[in-house]
This record gives structure tokens, sequence and C-alpha cells, in this order.
């Protein structure tokens, strides 16, 4: 038997692993026929598909209305500007995030201001959130970090007792919960992603849950110009001048793309069970292994599994991101901490050592692939790639593991 590495028989040969895909969506025929239908039909725009998809996600959410938008940053900085938000005002949020979230804040007027995470999960702290709050602070917007529910009824006393407003970045969480609770259950809204690679998909899109039917109204409002009637109003009633009410913009989801949403719905649960059998997989192949560790998720959260995470030592990580590529494993890194990225360090300037667990995070993380369609054996691809790469690592005084997490 040969003992050569499979990479000497890539670079000798041009062999190459079978490749595990990052991302595999879920949309079945009957969701494409669905989109087709739309096509054919003569109201593309926001219409009565986006009106169904709002009414049924609304319903598995258990929140009282459902705003669909162009994207989860429109959502983010739609509910951020119905509050009329100024420059002296602050936002609390996490810097281990995409950079979407912060970047709405800014784009609505309002100051950033970041506070640290919690080692094991990488969710927002809400101790850190009640330390940081000044005569400034308006809103606090709390990340649910791969599909994990921050603490949000921590945060929402914490919110009542001092007179904020919580808006939850549940961009990863369509489908978690946490001690029963549903994002938007708590908050005075909750931003959804139907991004390419989310778990609930149509490429683009995103949608606001909302238990007050005056900012769901505003939301309507800001998403379509400002404009007092939206265009499945205009065109399919008896016709009435409409009138600009407000500055607004343009940020509404097609029906096209609500077609796409509304034949998952029911899919979901299903869907979320099956990539939690793939995480727990995945959490009892690297829990022996001394310098991996992963996000826990603590008891009473069932977490939407939305990417599955690894932590390495920072020194490591560069070098085991390729090297899986090489063994033909897709992988990614979710995330580097926000407040380190180029724009943000010109802007604000904040050192490293700022934010201690994010940036630790931030410099050790990977994500594996993980979906519905994932097969046991490339998962068991995957755990092999990364078990090799591991056991291929140097001993070296100068690296330092991951610590304060699962593992």
């Amino acid at each position: 038997m040969s003992t050569t590495d499979p990479r000497d028989r890539a670079t000798a040969s041009g062999w190459h692993p079978r490749r595990v895909e990052f991302y595999r969506h879920s949309l079945t025929e009957a969701d494409i026929d669905a989109a087709a239908g739309v096509l054919r039909s003569v109201f593309l725009t926001t219409g009565p598909r986006a009106a169904l998809f709002e009414k049924e996600f609304a319903s598995f959410l258990g929140v009282q209305h459902v705003v669909t938008t162009s994207s989860c940053t429109s959502a983010l900085f739609l509910s951020l500007a119905a509050l009329g938000l100024g420059p002296q005002d602050e936002v609390i949020t996490t810097p281990m995030t995409f950079v979407a979230t912060a970047n709405a804040i800014l784009q609505a007027g309002a100051k950033v201001r970041f506070v640290d995470v919690e080692p094991d999960t990488g969710n927002i702290d809400v101790d850190q959130v009640a330390a940081a709050i000044n005569l400034d602070t308006r809103v606090v917007l709390p990340v649910h970090l791969y599909g994990l529910m921050a603490d949000v009824e921590g945060l929402a006393d914490l919110c009542h007792q001092r007179s904020l407003i919580m808006i939850e970045d549940a961009a990863h969480a369509a489908e978690a919960r946490r001690e029963g609770i549903r994002p938007g259950q708590r908050g005075q809204a909750a931003c959804f992603s139907f991004y390419a690679t989310k778990n609930l998909t149509c490429g683009e899109g995103g949608a606001v849950a909302t238990d007050d039917p005056a900012m769901a109204d505003a939301l309507r409002r800001l998403r379509s110009h400002g404009l007092s009637k939206e265009a499945a109003n205009r065109y399919t009633e008896k016709y009435q001048h409409w009138d600009m009410l407000e500055l607004g913009y343009k940020a509404n989801l097609s029906d096209i793309q609500a077609a796409l949403l509304v034949g998952q719905l029911p899919r979901l649960e299903a869907q979320r069970q099956r990539r939690e059998e793939l995480a727990r997989r995945y959490e009892e192949a690297f829990v022996e292994l001394s310098d991996v560790s992963y996000p826990i998720v603590p008891r009473g959260a069932d977490s939407a599994r939305h990417l599955f995470t690894i932590w390495v030592p920072p020194a490591r990580r560069e070098r085991t991101l390729a090297e899986l590529q090489e063994r033909g494993i897709g992988i990614a890194v979710n995330y580097r901490a926000v407040h380190l990225l180029t724009y943000y360090q010109r802007r604000f300037g904040l050192p490293r050592g700022s934010f201690p667990n994010a940036e630790r995070i931030g410099d050790s993380t990977l994500t594996l692939p993980l979906y519905p369609s994932m097969t046991d054996d490339e998962q068991q691809q995957v755990i092999d790639a990364v078990r090799a790469v591991v056991a291929g690592w140097a001993p070296s005084r100068n690296v330092v593991a991951f610590s304060g997490a699962a593992g």
C-alpha cells in the first residue's frame, strides 16, 4: 500500500480529492416551479406571494407582523431608520459579526459602540452591554451568531430597565429558540437574511419581524420610497393618488423571490434537525483534539445550526485553512473581528486588545461544511481531513491553543 500523502499525489499527477462543497441549498423542483409560476404571471414585484410569505413567516415565528426586504442589511438599516436615530445616538453591538451589522448602524446615522462577547459562544456579553450603557445609548443590537440566540431574556430585561430598544440581528437564526423564545418575541424587531447560503434562502432577501403595528407600517413605507401605497395596492385596487409621506428607500422583495421562500417553511424544522445531527457528530469527532474547540450551545437553547465553526490556535489558522482546501474541503472564516478591519481601523482606531474574546475568535475560527443534503460520507471526509491536518501540526512553544470553549 502506498504511503504517499494525497496532497503529494495531487501535485505530482494532477489528481485531486473529491470536493466537499462548503454549501448546497435545499431548494426543490416545487420551489423552482413556484418561482416559474410567478414569472408566467402578471405581477413580478412585491405582491401576493410576498404577502403570503409574510403572513406564514409571522405565524412560524409567533409574531404579529413580518415585512420583507431586499436583504438583511436593508432590514437592519430600515429598522434603525424607523427609530429616527441621530448622530449622537449610540447603538451597542458586537464586533463578532458580519460587517453589515455595524455598517447598518453607521448608514442610519448613529454611532457604533462595540462590546466584547462571551468566550464560549461568541455571542454578545450581557454584562459588557450593561457596563457600556451611557446617556447616548438608544439601541442594543445583539447578533444570534451561527444560529445560537444571544441571551435575549437578559438583554430584554436590561433594555426595559434602562428604557432602551432591542433590535435583533437574526440573520443566522430563523429556526432558533432559547428558553422557548424565538427571534422577534422579546425585542422591538428581529431582522432575517435569505441570502444564498442561509437555511431559508431565495438568493438575496431579508425580513423584519415585529409585534409593533406602527413599526410594521413605517417599514412598509420606508422600503418603498416613503410612499403611502405600494405597487400591489396602486395597481390591483381602484386607483387613488399616492403620496410620499417621508424620505424612503428602495428595499422591497419581489414576488419571484418570495415564491422560492413559501414552500421552504414547512421543511425548516426537519432540515434543522439534520443539521443538528451533523453538528453533534462534528462535536463528538473533535472533542478529543486538544488544540481544537468549538462554540457551545447552552442548555435550554435550540440553535438553528446555520454554521459550524471550529477554533484553532491563531498561529495555525491560515495554514490549516489552506491544507483543508488542498484536501478538497470547502471552508470559510466567519468572522474576523469587525473593529480590526481596515475601514473601521481608519475611522475609529480601536486597538487590538479592545475586545479580546472577539479578537481571539476572529483569529482562530474556521467554518466547516454543514447543510441538510450533506451525506455521512461527505462529513466523514471533512472529519478525516481536519484530524489529518491537526495531526500534522508540529509541536511549538509559540503556539497558544484557544481556550474558554468546548473541546
